[in-house]
């Protein structure tokens, strides 16, 4: 695997899979599942949606979402239906090639996060992140961007979503609270 993080040099993606996991709460609200990574780790204390690299062991890209939102949050077998294959986006600083699996969940009773991996689950009603207020943009410079460069964010609560996440739920939001898909 190429050293290089942005992938300058064309190196091959590793590839990962994520589930975005959507539910109707008993009140009828559409709500989105996401996690706030453990420190360590090259996403460490980001939020994201549960998922990760593609094990050797895993038949598909859909059996590494599922494998990994079973370990990272607890959803499992039977607790997961998979609404739609989105399409696949590329990080840009990290070298993934990603695989978004929107799913319809029933959520446990009590979230299980993982804790080597997971330091918090958050629960997110979809109508708060359409507010104007919860969407922001901030100037950020990274080692491997050559310029400052305007990132969009949502604002959930002390923490930003924004970066790759940020690319995958933005445009899901309307079409989810427009009813495109049953939930």
């Amino acid at each position: 695997m190429s050293a290089d993080p942005d992938n300058r040099n064309g190196a091959v993606k590793r590839d990962a899979a994520i589930l975005v996991p959507v539910y109707r709460s008993a009140e009828g609200e559409l709500h989105v599942v996401l996690v706030r990574r453990s420190e360590a780790g090259v996403h460490g204390g980001q939020l994201a949606f549960p998922g990760g690299k593609r094990d050797p062991a895993d038949e598909s890209m859909l059996q590494t979402a599922l494998r990994e939102g079973q370990e990272e949050i607890g959803l499992g077998p039977g607790t997961i239906e998979i609404i739609e294959h989105l399409p696949v986006l590329e990080t840009k600083t990290t070298g993934f090639r990603v695989f978004p699996f929107l799913a319809r969940v029933v959520t446990p009773g009590v979230w299980r996060a993982c804790e080597r991996e997971i330091a918090e689950i958050l629960d997110v009603r979809l109508k708060d992140l359409a507010l104007p207020e919860a969407h922001g943009v901030a100037t950020e410079q990274f080692p491997t961007w050559p310029a400052p460069q305007q990132i969009p964010f949502y604002r959930i609560g002390p923490y930003r979503l924004w970066g790759f996440s940020y690319r995958v739920l933005h445009p899901l939001i309307p079409r989810l609270l427009a009813g495109e898909w049953r939930v």
